[in-house]
């Protein structure tokens, strides 16, 4: 990534952080040097030289630009790992209050609810499905059984989870699609049992014209599951994520899932299984 990318790059991730355009523009270009005045940031950022002033008022007020009121004044933008930690605690703070907002809220069809037993949705996006994983993960409160059918899902944060799991005295049982993996999983979680899956079909279709990889199978407390997928390679090179997820301990979904594991895990630890 060149020094024009990576400045784009900037500049967008601060917008996406709260900051508007100018002001995202006149912070990077401050970050690129020691100081300057309205008139260097206008060169520097391309931002007009009169909005300048409006975007360091904003700039300085959240904690992010320092002012030297000289003539003519010259500002100044903090370390950049202060500054990553201000937008970290803005961006906590927006999140707490939307929650409280959200919260709080009246429901719409108030006395229209049902308890619902059998759900079935689907979720789109790697981000979406390592968001519910990580809920059904922290929601388990006996047991958690996951096919790992993608090296690329077992990252450090779900390696957290799947310990803090286990310190919650929930049963953690791992599958894998080859040794290589299970070794990898096995190393990072010691007293988790971790076996080599049985479903062949993982990550390799016996249907032709079936390219489709499974990713991961989470089972939680025997009744909630989410089944991903990677089904196509986007545009930036990056591998797109589906999934389906569902709930209820009678739903056929779930039950099905289960065997499913169940016979890949009873492959493993059950010899008599092997000549069935």
């Amino acid at each position: 990534m060149n020094d024009i990318s990576k400045q784009s790059q900037a500049i967008e991730l601060l917008q996406e952080l709260g900051l508007k355009e100018y002001e995202a523009k006149s912070f990077v270009a401050l970050a690129r040097r020691q100081h300057g005045t309205a008139k260097d940031i206008s060169e520097t950022s391309e931002v007009p030289r009169t909005r300048v002033y409006d975007a360091i008022r904003v700039l300085e007020s959240k904690g992010l630009v320092e002012t030297q009121h000289s003539n003519p004044q010259v500002f100044r933008a903090v370390s950049i790992d202060e500054a990553v930690n201000t937008l970290r605690s803005e961006y906590v703070e927006r999140t707490e209050s939307l929650r409280n907002s959200l919260s709080g809220l009246e429901p719409a069809n108030e006395g229209e609810q049902t308890e619902t037993t059998h759900e079935v949705w689907s979720i789109s996006g790697d981000q979406g499905i390592t968001s519910r994983t990580r809920q059904l993960i922290e929601g388990s409160t006996e047991e958690v059984i996951l096919v790992i059918g993608h090296e690329g899902i077992f990252t450090d944060q779900l390696i957290e989870l799947l310990q803090s799991a286990q310190e919650r005295s929930v049963n953690v049982i791992i599958g894998t699609v080859d040794e290589e993996l299970q070794t990898a999983v096995q190393d990072a979680l010691p007293n988790t049992e971790v076996f080599v899956s049985g479903l062949e079909w993982l990550n390799r279709s016996p249907l032709p014209g079936d390219d489709t990889e499974i990713s991961r199978l989470l089972l939680t407390d025997r009744e909630t599951i989410l089944v991903s997928s990677f089904t196509e390679t986007r545009v930036d090179g990056r591998e797109h994520e589906q999934g389906v997820f569902g709930g209820g301990f009678d739903n056929g979904i779930v039950a099905i899932t289960r065997r499913l594991m169940a016979t890949g895990l009873l492959s493993v630890n059950d010899p008599k299984t092997e000549n069935a």
